[in-house]
């Protein structure tokens, strides 16, 4: 587990500008898992630039107090600036380090509701959901995110850039700050399976996004496994490559990508469904 900015804290402005958002949907169904709760606590997981709670404010309007917790105080700084026009009506703490460390700041404020959008994968996951279940209020439900990336989306234009990507760092997908990324070990359901959240709903939405050429290149400097600092002195060759590529592949000046964005909502047995 990295636990400073070594990963992503260059690239923090990136990462809120290029990734993509949450589908409306999947806001709607994690916000209608609030009703009936009269004070709404959200501990975000893996926060990053705050997508989550950025998205859940404008229909979750009961929401009293936010916690915010990444291992890089760079994207918490992003997440916490965007943040800051709702502190009169909704506290924000942020906790720097690993998810599984996550302490609350204060008592009383115990979640109840736990997300962790596109970076379950990253983090020790059966000590995080210990975790959830000591800090977690009884009812609480548990939501873990994700849709992929484009290295594992199927598409001729991501199969060029991946190709590409493979040329210049090798055929194995890089990870982190330095090795490669096997994948989890288990599903994510077996995961939760053996946690105090057994009880598990899985929501599949269908996503249609269109890339720019330019706005693709953005997305790669965010992830693990095409940041500039894995290209050792050739990310600027790399990047005028791959724009060639994909202005190649695009059609009508945009580049499709058909993605399924699944939400596995968990609780505990005998929680509200």
């Amino acid at each position: 587990m990295v636990s400073d900015d070594a990963l992503f804290g260059p690239e923090a402005a990136d990462y809120a500008r290029y990734r993509p958002g949450l589908p409306d949907a999947a806001v709607r169904l994690l916000a209608a898992t609030q009703h009936g709760v009269p004070d709404p606590v959200l501990l975000d997981l893996g926060t990053g630039t705050g997508q989550v709670p950025r998205a859940l404010l404008p229909v979750l309007h009961r929401l009293v107090h936010i916690d915010l917790v990444d291992v890089n105080e760079s994207m918490l700084e992003a997440a916490r600036a965007a943040l800051e026009p709702v502190n009169s009506v909704c506290t924000v703490d942020v906790f720097t380090g690993a998810a599984h460390t996550f302490t609350p700041a204060a008592p009383g404020r115990a979640p109840t509701l736990i997300t962790c959008s596109r970076s379950f994968h990253w983090m020790s996951r059966p000590q995080v959901l210990s975790m959830a279940g000591r800090v977690a209020a009884p009812h609480a439900v548990v939501a873990i995110m994700g849709d992929g990336s484009l290295w594992t989306h199927q598409a001729d234009w991501t199969a060029a850039l991946r190709e590409l990507i493979q040329s210049y760092l090798g055929e194995d997908r890089r990870a982190g700050t330095r090795g490669t990324y096997a994948g989890p070990g288990r599903s994510y359901e077996d995961d939760l399976a053996d946690s105090a959240f057994s009880e598990v709903t899985e929501h599949a939405f269908p996503v249609a996004r269109t890339w720019k050429s330019e706005d693709v290149l953005g997305y790669l400097r965010t992830t693990s496994f095409a940041r500039p600092a894995l290209f050792a002195g050739r990310h600027s060759a790399f990047e005028a490559a791959a724009l060639r590529l994909l202005q190649e592949h695009a059609r009508g000046g945009v580049l499709k990508e058909d993605a399924v964005f699944t939400v596995l909502l968990a609780r505990r047995p005998g929680g509200d469904a």
